[in-house]
């Protein structure tokens, strides 16, 4: 049988014009046809610069939180609050850099893709800086600081939430464990390419990954610890005042700020067009946040409470962090708006129930991270809200479930509650031997 010749071997003079063209043409359209094509030097050093940005603002985020913490909660335990954020963070980048990254992205999962391990510490690898990884969108380098400014946010949150009456060592262990070993391999789930990622749970950003993870930590501590002194008796809730609200307010506007990293960071390149719309569609559902929380809390409480508007912007950011590059502009204000309506009943409902959250955590980043999760079920067409619904409770039954286990092993171990005598005197003084604005409160 005659094989016959390779064309390339028969062209024609007017032949290879010909196919010349069509390659040109081919060239042209390939961005718009999704045929794969390797990014240029230039594009790869645009998706890396702004990934690098993204960084800088989600790192901004913890200051927000940091602001906002001591500013809810009482002057005596500034310092407390202040530390624990530091810490935090240190905590946060330096387990990701160990364990936490390679359990996340272990690249092989056992188990039925429930866990994996890619092995301690980090290792770019030949082409783990070059345009070939991450098809041209960031460096090795820059995807793991990116995720393990995310990593500590978790903990963060549980900080606000049991704030005022944990004892610094023990809160420290637990945020080690938690950041380095729950959250990572929750987390490997669905972006470390699991067994939700396989079921087509969607998550854009966190809020369920990041936001619900850190507020069933923060749910399993407060329940755990119980009330502080003199919050609940003879059946009455006695409303303890944060002590600078305009630094709780320059909190949130940091957060706001970074959020934008958080989300549109998440794009993970710096495509233009997908980029915008998350910027747009994160901040109208933070302003819509405010709107939601302000019409609930006057409407409920007879007066505009400003907690309860700083909460609503916070809301709205993590109720659309799931699906903020694929609901309409609409659809995100709506979001944001529910989200606001929501936070303010789960604030009264949880206090009602005698669980003490000094900073409202778990209504924000639990139940608003639940609610953004579902809402992409709802929102968009291309995702189930059966399949969004099993990863909320996948989620939650195992971080739940973890944070009771750490709490209740270290209450028997370390103990996890300051004395009596040292809470009333204040964290600062007690834990730290000093003061947040150089003056002994009460004096």
């Amino acid at each position: 049988m005659e094989v016959e010749e390779p064309i390339m071997h028969k062209r024609s003079g007017r032949s290879i014009a010909r196919h010349g063209a069509l390659a040109l043409l081919l060239l042209v359209l390939t961005p718009y046809l999704g045929y794969a094509q390797e990014a240029s030097p230039e594009m790869f050093t645009a998706n890396n610069t702004w990934m690098l940005v993204a960084t800088f603002l989600v790192f901004i985020m913890h200051l927000g939180f940091a602001c906002l913490e001591s500013g809810l909660t009482q002057a005596k335990n500034s310092v407390n609050i202040l530390f624990k954020n530091t810490a935090v963070v240190s905590i946060g980048l330096i387990t990701y850099a160990f364990v936490g990254f390679n359990l996340m992205y272990p690249g092989d999962f056992a188990l039925g893709q429930f866990l994996g391990f890619a092995g301690f510490g980090l290792d770019p690898g030949a082409e783990g800086n070059t345009v070939a990884y991450a098809d041209g969108g960031y460096t090795y380098w820059t995807d793991f600081i990116f995720q393990a400014m995310f990593a500590a946010t978790a903990a963060t949150i549980v900080s606000g939430a049991v704030a005022e009456r944990i004892k610094l060592s023990s809160f420290l262990v637990f945020t080690t464990i938690y950041v380095a070993f729950i959250y990572t391999i929750a987390g490997s789930w669905k972006w470390g390419g699991g067994w939700l990622d396989a079921m087509g749970f969607y998550d854009f950003a966190g809020s369920t990954l990041v936001h619900s993870v850190g507020g069933w930590g923060g749910l399993a501590g407060i329940i755990v610890l119980g009330p502080r002194l003199g919050k609940y008796g003879n059946g009455r809730i006695k409303a303890i005042a944060g002590h600078n609200m305009p630094l709780a307010t320059i909190g949130v506007f940091l957060l706001w700020l970074g959020w934008f990293g958080f989300n549109g960071g998440s794009v993970l390149s710096a495509d233009p067009e997908l980029v915008s719309l998350v910027f747009v569609t994160t901040s109208l559902a933070a302003a819509a946040g405010v709107i939601g929380a302000m019409a609930a809390s006057w409407g409920i409480q007879r007066k505009p409470d400003l907690s309860m508007i700083l909460n609503g912007a916070l809301a709205g950011l993590v109720g659309i962090t799931a699906g903020a590059d694929v609901v309409s502009v609409n659809a995100a204000m709506l979001i944001g708006f529910i989200a606001g309506l929501i936070v303010v009943g789960s604030v009264l409902f949880i206090d009602r129930r005698h669980l003490d959250d000094p900073v409202g955590a778990v209504s924000v980043h639990l139940v608003c991270g639940v609610w953004g999760t579902l809402a992409v079920g709802i929102f968009s067409a291309d995702h189930s809200l059966l399949t969004q619904l099993i990863g909320v409770l996948a989620y939650g039954a195992f971080s739940f479930a973890a944070a009771l286990l750490i709490f209740f092993a270290l209450k028997l171990s370390m103990g996890l509650r300051v004395g009596a005598d040292e809470e009333r005197l204040g964290l600062d003084v007690g834990e730290h031997g000093m003061e947040a604005y150089g003056l002994r409160i009460g004096e």
